[in-house]
């Protein structure tokens, strides 16, 4: 006989309340760039012109050219920026920072973090439409090739809809082979920043062989820029990047933003040239004619009338277009413009509120702190230990001595001379094999030889001061311990005591 089924549990159902379901006419419940199936929607903004795109293509240019300048410009010799993580050396406007100098680059990279916190509760996401390097190359290079190419908007979306001509694969294969080829001309920009102009040549000349790794990282790092400005696009803003996520924590009512009127806007309506605008303000409609202008030149796909959004990276590219519908239409400019939320309902200016207090006043005390560290940083590090597994020697003169290793850090791109001086008491001080001189940007390690007079070791051991000179000039001082024999004058000091 077989046993009785096991009986399932049956799943409690939710309460109808507990599930909210989608609004799909809420921009709050759903991301432009995607459709109900969970599909991407494709986004072809327009072409912007107008006052900000033009200052933007100046931006952008000056900043594409420090991007592509960047590694070959020297100061002192030196790169004006280099990260080598692996080589552990970073240098920054030509000065050389080593992992010794971590307290620096903590320092500097709390200085970045609440830098971009004040400017963000001050002016928004500025950066992100500006400076951001996605943002830049994506809007000022790749698209601008998409336009050239593919032609505006509409032509574009028109051309992916036609069939496979022979025009239609001219145009894709060409637009895809430029953005392959700047592709792998920006990764290899960006591996110099991490392994020098220098050594990125050495590769591309020598034989491929020989630099398997650089070559996987340049393959890697143009597969990576081609994916990102040819397929994924704004969607690195809005699922990669955390910047705009912390918009809701960094931004409040005083904030300037890319903001729609909505006082003067609204309410919206199609604009109908029968309808004198007298007529049109007595009939309860605002300055929105609800065109659709700033929604179409919008990189990211959002309405800006909704409000402020995640999705939003400040590119102005709405302002533009409202403002070209706006003197089309003989009203003033400024539908959507940089403002505060104070700003467009109380008309109040850029208000200095004590929250934007406190982070100045914490962002002046870190670059405060950054530049005594930079300023007072040595040339050179140097460290002394007694050497692993030695103890202390009876010298045929009667002194004691104690064998030391020493390594110093040149943080310089020149030579640099080293000296060591006892500092606090009398002895004799040797360097094995001569004077040390530490080659530019290279560590020296040697080892020295102390020795003492005994009557002055007490309790088994004695503090050290060595100065560190270059040239007769003190750089720094070191400190260690000389180790002795534990005497009879421990018994006869504890004698006394008792």
């Amino acid at each position: 006989m077989l046993p009785p089924p096991e009986k399932k549990p049956v799943p409690t159902p939710l309460p109808e309340e507990a599930v909210k379901p989608v609004d799909w006419k809420d921009y709050r419940d759903h991301l432009a760039t995607a459709d109900q199936e969970g599909h991407r929607v494709w986004i072809y903004p327009r072409k912007p012109h107008g006052r900000f795109t033009r200052a933007r293509t100046w931006v952008s240019w000056l900043l594409l050219a420090v991007m592509f300048i960047g590694p070959f410009v020297r100061i002192n010799g030196n790169p004006l920026l280099l990260l080598n993580f692996l080589e552990r050396k970073f240098v920054i406007l030509g000065q050389i920072f080593w992992p010794q100098d971590m307290i620096i680059s903590a320092v500097t990279m709390l200085v970045f973090l609440v830098g971009i916190v004040i400017f963000t509760t001050a002016f928004g996401r500025l950066w992100c439409g500006w400076t951001c390097p996605q943002t830049v190359l994506m809007e000022m290079v790749f698209r601008k090739i998409e336009y050239f190419i593919e032609g505006d908007a509409h032509e574009q979306r028109a051309l992916n809809k036609a069939p496979w001509t022979a025009t239609k694969i001219i145009k894709k294969l060409g637009k895809h082979a430029i953005f392959f080829a700047l592709s792998f001309l920006i990764g290899n920009t960006l591996l110099a920043y991490f392994i020098g102009t220098e050594q990125l040549f050495h590769i591309i000349a020598d034989d491929p062989m020989n630099h398997l790794s650089g070559l996987t990282f340049m393959i890697l790092f143009t597969l990576l820029f081609y994916g990102i400005f040819a397929r994924f696009r704004e969607q690195a803003c809005t699922f990669i990047c955390p910047y705009g996520r912390l918009q809701s924590t960094l931004l409040d009512e005083n904030t300037i933003v890319v903001a729609y009127d909505y006082k003067r806007g609204e309410k919206r309506g199609t604009l109908r040239r029968n309808v004198p605008p007298m007529q049109r303000r007595h009939d309860g409609f605002g300055d929105c004619i609800d065109c659709y202008q700033c929604v179409t030149v919008c990189p990211t796909g959002i309405d800006i009338r909704d409000g402020t959004q995640m999705e939003c990276v400040n590119c102005t590219a709405c302002i533009d277009a409202c403002d070209d519908v706006m003197d089309k239409i003989k009203r003033p400019r400024g539908l959507i413009r940089f403002a505060s939320l104070n700003g467009i309902e109380r008309g109040e200016r850029l208000r200095v509120t004590p929250r934007l207090v406190g982070y100045a006043i914490v962002l002046l005390a870190l670059i405060a702190l950054w530049m005594v560290l930079v300023f007072t940083r040595s040339d050179v590090e140097a460290t002394m230990l007694r050497a692993p597994g030695s103890m202390f020697q009876m010298m045929p003169d009667g002194h004691l001595s104690n064998l030391y290793t020493v390594k110093v850090v040149n943080k310089t791109s020149r030579e640099i001379p080293i000296e060591f001086k006892l500092e606090n008491v009398k002895g004799e001080l040797q360097v094995m094999g001569g004077h040390i001189v530490v080659p530019p940007q290279q560590l020296a390690e040697n080892s020295v030889l102390i020795g003492l007079d005994p009557k002055l070791i007490r309790h088994g051991k004695l503090p050290l001061v060595i100065g560190v000179y270059s040239n007769g000039k003190h750089i720094e001082a070191i400190y260690t311990t000389f180790i002795g024999p534990r005497d009879d004058r421990d018994h006869d000091d504890k004698h006394e005591h008792d």
